[in-house]
């Protein structure tokens, strides 16, 4: 029988250099198997690279079967070499196995895990290498030594010369952990059971660190003793998923937290130098920007990056010298267009594909098809989404995306439309998908096998576990916009019950509002808000009785909330009075009577003996805009506060509240302007440094063209004084006229013509 050969592939995750250097090596030594580096759980899946509907980037997601949220993910790009070894395994029918410690053992909280939270993470190795090598830079002395260099004679020759890099660090116990010793021991268990099943020529691709161990041959036992510490296996389930680019820029999953995968990308796919064609990318972009870039910039950009490689010692121009390239010629010094280039070409934005034949939960495939019958494919790419929902398509794809985000898969976010519109029939989203999503949907899938179910279940379980009405209301208004019908009556049960028994006039006001925008949605999805308006209307009454009161003796943190709440129970009564909903009898007038019984509640014996001036000029204010207060008795009132009487603190935060939303009835009433001006010229020195700040924030927020009229008509002179004349005209200068005529006559495109006795000549 022949002797086993075992090959030994010790790569960089990730790294084109490495991509074609395994390529290089098994096209050579052709063997019989190859394992990899990874979690076993996936040989029964591997297969599935051979579909073409397989594209990179993509990812394995593993995940506890009773946890999902317990997960961990392998991403591979075209260029990673695990994916090389993965394709030319299938494509050339070899047994393909992964030879890491199964996920499930990751899943398994140990004593090991909690230490390594706190104790510092191992050396780099790569970073040591570059050391020794004299660089401060470990990526590009990587480039430099591998990921240029192209395969030579013998194929298997670098990865020989990084193994015994590898080795002579770990003769000095650099960069090693227990965990790596684990999974060294378990990878050497795999690679003795290949040589079991009757293999001779074993291809193993793992991470250059870990060849000089692989190569060691110690004892069966001594493995297994090693592994006998290993904590008990979860059971886990695994699948592909798409990835993206710029999540392989990010320290997320196993291997990741590349820089410049866009840039890698390039590298591996691109024949010949890569670098001019790179920058005609770039070049093409920018001028899709709209960015003056010519190809004699291209040209000038290739002579620079190869001329700055030179005079850096570089056998090739690598992303450095590129970029400079890029902002010196192209960008001509902005490093905001240079920022472009970064986002779109050095990370990118590629998302990959996976096949239907991939495991999924069944919750997974109902949005899958979802995502078809509405047209709404998944990008990693943002983009902005206009909804009109008196269309059918638009109005289910809006209630897709609510449901998505009630399951905590946050796929589309509310946005402003682009289009001008008040109606409710408009929506705008911004789309982004998200690789962790997967996880989510994995989560979500507990609560049911479709995604209606399934956000059905989660609302009515969210609802009972809810402590706050505002909490609850909010998801009634989540459920008329997701179209959950079979949800909102368990919902609304909770909700009345949580009413019923909360007395906090503020829990009751700011639950209001949602109720109230939910009832708006009735007429456009078709719901029926019959239980939701009754609802609504008795939140408004408790509201209306309780609000004088509850404003009593708050401080300016509480009062300045209370009037937040305030302003927005003004406008959900204004929506229910307005609306084609019946609204009660007489809710209005009996709102007005609570503001006015607030606006009466003055601090007689002390500030807790009435309500802070900041609640009574905003209800002034609101009853003055509503019509059921004049001018002339708001001005009586604002008189009034503006007294020696009346604290200072206190008349500065009712000026607040009156002058909140807009101070243009200062420049309407010159009454009320003169007022505040002489209570302000009044206050002491003392005082004055006490309610400055409150002043300044209640001007900071008027509009900037009223701020700047009342600025002028101050500095005008007294406020209560007649306006004076104007002055009369006095003899025309003829000297200073006529030395304007000139540029008048240029800018009017004329002949100008002074007469004689002004210049002494015609001109």
């Amino acid at each position: 029988m022949s002797e086993v050969e075992v090959a030994l592939l010790g790569i960089r995750h990730h790294g084109p250099g490495s991509a074609r250097a395994v390529a290089a090596a098994l096209a050579t030594w052709q063997p019989d198997a190859v394992l990899i580096e990874g979690p076993p759980e996936a040989d029964g899946i591997v297969h599935l690279a051979a579909e073409k509907d397989l594209v990179p980037p993509v990812a394995l997601l593993a995940h506890a079967v009773d946890d999902p949220a317990r997960a961990a993910f392998w991403p591979y790009a075209e260029f990673s070499p695990e994916w090389v070894a993965i394709r030319y395994g299938v494509e050339h029918d070899l047994p393909v196995r992964f030879i890491d410690l199964p996920a499930g053992y990751g899943f398994a909280p140990t004593a090991e895990d909690a230490a390594d939270d706190v104790a510092e993470p191992p050396a780099d190795p790569m970073a040591l290498l570059a050391e020794a090598a004299g660089h401060d830079d470990p990526e590009r002395w990587w480039e430099d030594v591998v990921e240029h260099r192209a395969p030579g004679a013998d194929a298997l020759a670098p990865f020989a010369a990084v193994a015994e890099a590898m080795g002579a660090l770990r003769a000095e116990g650099l960069g090693e952990s227990r965990r790596d010793l684990l999974r060294e021991a378990y990878m050497r268990q795999r690679i003795r059971a290949a040589r079991r099943a009757g293999h001779r020529r074993i291809a193993v691709v793992c991470g250059a660190f870990h060849a000089p161990a692989l190569a060691e041959t110690p004892t069966v036992a001594h493995d297994r003793a090693l592994l006998a510490e290993l904590p008990k296996k979860v059971k886990a389930d695994i699948t592909w998923i798409p990835w993206t680019h710029r999540r392989l820029s990010q320290a997320t999953g196993y291997g990741a937290g590349i820089q410049s995968p866009g840039w890698y990308h390039h590298l591996f796919t691109t024949e010949g130098d890569p670098v001019p064609r790179w920058l005609t990318r770039a070049a093409e972009l920018l001028r899709a920007e709209d960015h003056p870039v010519s190809s004699a910039h291209v040209i000038e950009a290739v002579r620079l990056a190869e001329t700055l490689a030179v005079l850096r010692g570089r056998p090739l121009a690598g992303l450095t010298e590129t970029l400079d390239a890029v902002r010196a010629v192209l960008c001509e010094g902005s490093d905001v267009a240079l920022e472009l280039v970064r986002d779109r070409l050095v990370v990118g934005d590629e998302l990959g594909e996976v096949p239907d034949a991939a495991p999924a939960v069944p919750l997974q495939r109902d949005l899958a098809r979802l995502q078809r019958s509405l047209r709404l494919k998944p990008e990693a790419t943002p983009k902005d989404l206009d909804l009109d929902l008196r269309k059918d398509t638009d109005a289910a794809r809006s209630r897709l995306l609510h449901r998505l985000r009630l399951l905590g898969v946050e796929w589309g976010v509310p946005a402003r439309s682009s289009v001008a519109s008040t109606g409710t029939f408009r929506e705008s989203w911004r789309l982004c998908w998200q690789p962790e999503f997967a996880v989510r949907i994995a989560e979500a899938a507990q609560w049911g096998t479709t995604v209606e179910e399934a956000a059905a279940d989660k609302a009515v379980g969210t609802a009972r576990a809810a402590v706050e009405l505002a909490e609850l209301t909010g998801l009634v208004e989540t459920c008329l916009l997701a179209g959950l019908s079979g949800a909102l009556p368990a919902v609304m049960r909770v909700l009345a019950d949580c009413a019923a028994l909360d007395t906090d006039v503020a829990h009751l006001a700011g639950a209001l509002p949602a109720l109230v925008r939910a009832l708006r949605y009735g007429d456009v999805r078709g719901t029926d808000h019959g239980a939701l308006a009754e609802a609504a209307a008795g939140l408004a009454e408790r509201v209306c009785v309780g609000l004088p009161p509850a404003c009593v003796g708050l401080d300016a943190e509480s009062a300045a909330a209370m009037r937040a709440r305030i302003d927005e129970v003004h406008g959900a009564i204004a929506l229910i009075d307005s609306g084609d909903t019946a609204a009660p009898d007489g809710l209005a007038d009996r709102w007005a009577a609570a503001l006015q019984s607030l606006a009466r509640r003055e601090p007689t014996g002390g500030p807790a003996t009435g309500a802070p001036g900041l609640l009574r000029g905003r209800a002034v204010r609101l009853l003055l805009d509503d019509g059921r207060l004049d001018s002339e008795e708001a001005g009586r009132r604002l008189r009034l506060v503006l007294s020696v009487a009346s604290a200072p603190a206190d008349a500065a935060g009712w000026v607040e509240g009156f002058l909140t939303g807009g101070g243009a009835l200062l420049l309407h009433d010159p009454r009320l302007l003169a007022l505040l001006d002489e209570w302000l010229t009044g206050v002491s020195a003392e005082v004055f440094t006490d309610v400055l700040p409150l002043l300044r924030r209640t001007f900071a927020g008027l509009e900037a063209g009223v701020r700047t009229t009342i600025g002028g008509r101050v500095a005008a002179g007294p406020l209560g004084a007649a306006p004076a004349a104007p002055e009369t005209a006095g003899e025309l200068d003829r000297a200073r006229a006529d030395a304007a005529v000139p540029v008048v006559a240029l800018l009017l495109g004329v002949r100008p013509t002074i007469p004689r006795q002004a210049t002494g000549r015609n001109t």
